[in-house]
C-alpha cells in the first residue's frame, strides 16, 4: 500500500504565490470605524484582563488578520504579483483557506513590505519604486470588509530608485528607512518623506534595517562584512559590527530587555549552519554567539514581549528560540516545503506567522509553557 499523503493542518494554507513578505495588522487597522480609538482602547483592555485570567484563553473581541505578498515576477508564468489579506481564528486555530482580499499588483512583484506601525496602510517595495497600500472598507450587504487598495499617495524619493530589500518604520511610526539592492540608505520623517539622511554606498548591497526600540539608532547589514550602527538624529555612523571566522550576518533585531537596557541580536550564516549573536546597545561590544542550528538561516525575528527569538531556515524549518537561554523551545521540522522567506509575531506575542516560497502561510502559536517541542 502506498503512503497517505499527509493532510495539512489548518493553521497552514496554500496561496497560490510564492511569498517573500509576511506581517500582521495592528490592531488600530481591524475596525472599520478609524475613529473608535477609545472603543479599541476599551476592547484591548478587556482582551489582556481574559488572558491575564486565563493565558490560553483564545477570547478576543476582534479579529486578527495577516498580510502577505509575493508572486511570479515579470515572466510569463501565468502566477501573479499581488498583496493578500488573510484571517487568523485563535478558537480553531486556522488561517482562511482563500484570502479575504487580494491586490493585484499586474507586473510588478512585491519583494519586499512593511505594515505602518499605527494602521494606516503599508508600504510594498517593488523592482523599481515604492508604494503606499491603504485599507479599504468594503460594504457587502449589512457587512463591512476589510480590503486592500493602492493609494494616491506618492512615496516621493523612493520613485525610480531600483530594488528596495529592506524596508522598517521606528516604533512611533515617525522615521522610515529603506535599503536598497545598490547598498543605497535613505532615510525619511514620516509621513512627509522628508530625508533626514542618505547614505549611496552605505553597503555594497543592502539586506537588513532595525531600529532601536528608542528610534535613536539605526543597525544595516549588507550581504557581506561587518554591520553598521547610525546615529539617527547625528546621521552618522557611531559603530561597527565585526565580523568573526567568516560569519554572514543575515538579519537583526533590537530588544528591550529592562526599563533602561537595549539589546541587538544578528542572526547569522555559519560554517556549522545558524547562529545568533547578541550585542551591547550601548558600548556595542559582542557580549555572546550562541549556535542554534545546523542548517543556514532565511528568516529571523523577535516577539514584542522579548521572550523569544524565531528563525526559518533555507529548509523550511521553523524555530521557536527562547531568548533567556537561547534553548530552542519549538522547532517544527518541514513547516514549509521551500525556503522560509519571512517570520512575524503577532502584536501580543501569541502567535507567529512564516511565510514561503512554497506559497504557503503557517501560523505557529507561541506556549511559553512547554520546553523542547519538536513537531
Amino acid at each position: 500500500m502506498g503512503k497517505k499523503k499527509e493532510i495539512d493542518p489548518p493553521a497552514l494554507q496554500r496561496y497560490g504565490v510564492p511569498l517573500y513578505s509576511a506581517a500582521w495588522l495592528p490592531p488600530q487597522s481591524r475596525h472599520e470605524d478609524h475613529d473608535s480609538s477609545k472603543q479599541q482602547e476599551q476592547e484591548q483592555e478587556q482582551d489582556n484582563k481574559v488572558r491575564e485570567e486565563n493565558p490560553h484563553s483564545s477570547a478576543s473581541s476582534y479579529e486578527y488578520y495577516v498580510v502577505l505578498a509575493g508572486g511570479g515576477g515579470e515572466g510569463r508564468s501565468g502566477i501573479p504579483n499581488a498583496v493578500l489579506l488573510c484571517r487568523f481564528d485563535f478558537s480553531s486555530n486556522s488561517l482562511s483557506p482563500q484570502p479575504v482580499a487580494k491586490l493585484n499588483l499586474g507586473s510588478d512583484l512585491p519583494y519586499r513590505m512593511v505594515v505602518h506601525p499605527g494602521g494606516d496602510g503599508l508600504i510594498c517595495a517593488l523592482s523599481n519604486s515604492c508604494r503606499f497600500v491603504e485599507w479599504d472598507e468594503i460594504k457587502d450587504n449589512e457587512d463591512h470588509k476589510l480590503g486592500l487598495k493602492l493609494s494616491e499617495k506618492v512615496l516621493m524619493h523612493l520613485e525610480d530608485v531600483g530594488q528596495q530589500l529592506a524596508l522598517v518604520f521606528n516604533s512611533d511610526s515617525s522615521v522610515l528607512a529603506a535599503g536598497g539592492e545598490d547598498g543605497n540608505l535613505r532615510v525619511f520623517k514620516w509621513p512627509s518623506m522628508e530625508i533626514i539622511f542618505n547614505e549611496a554606498q552605505a553597503h555594497v548591497s543592502l539586506k537588513d534595517l532595525c531600529f532601536s526600540p528608542d528610534g535613536k539608532f539605526l543597525v544595516s547589514l549588507g550581504g557581506r562584512g561587518p554591520g553598521r550602527v547610525w546615529d539617527v538624529t547625528l546621521s552618522t555612523v557611531v559603530a561597527s559590527l565585526s565580523i568573526e571566522n567568516d560569519e554572514i550576518f543575515a538579519s537583526c533585531r533590537f530588544s528591550q530587555i529592562s526599563d533602561q537596557t537595549q539589546v541587538l541580536y544578528v542572526a547569522a550564516i555559519t560554517d556549522k549552519g545558524s547562529s545568533i549573536m547578541t550585542w551591547n546597545a550601548s558600548s556595542w561590544k559582542r557580549v555572546s554567539s550562541k549556535h542554534v542550528f545546523r542548517e543556514p538561516v532565511s528568516s529571523f525575528n523577535i516577539s514584542p514581549d522579548g521572550k523569544f527569538l524565531a528563525i526559518g531556515t533555507a529548509q523550511g524549518d521553523v524555530l521557536l528560540i527562547n531568548s533567556t537561554n537561547m534553548h530552542v523551545q519549538t522547532m517544527i521540522r518541514k513547516a514549509h516545503l521551500g525556503i522560509v522567506t519571512a517570520l512575524t509575531f503577532s502584536h501580543d506575542s501569541r502567535a507567529l506567522v512564516s511565510a514561503s516560497m512554497d506559497s504557503s502561510a503557517r501560523v505557529t502559536l507561541v506556549d511559553d509553557k512547554k520546553c523542547g517541542m519538536y513537531i
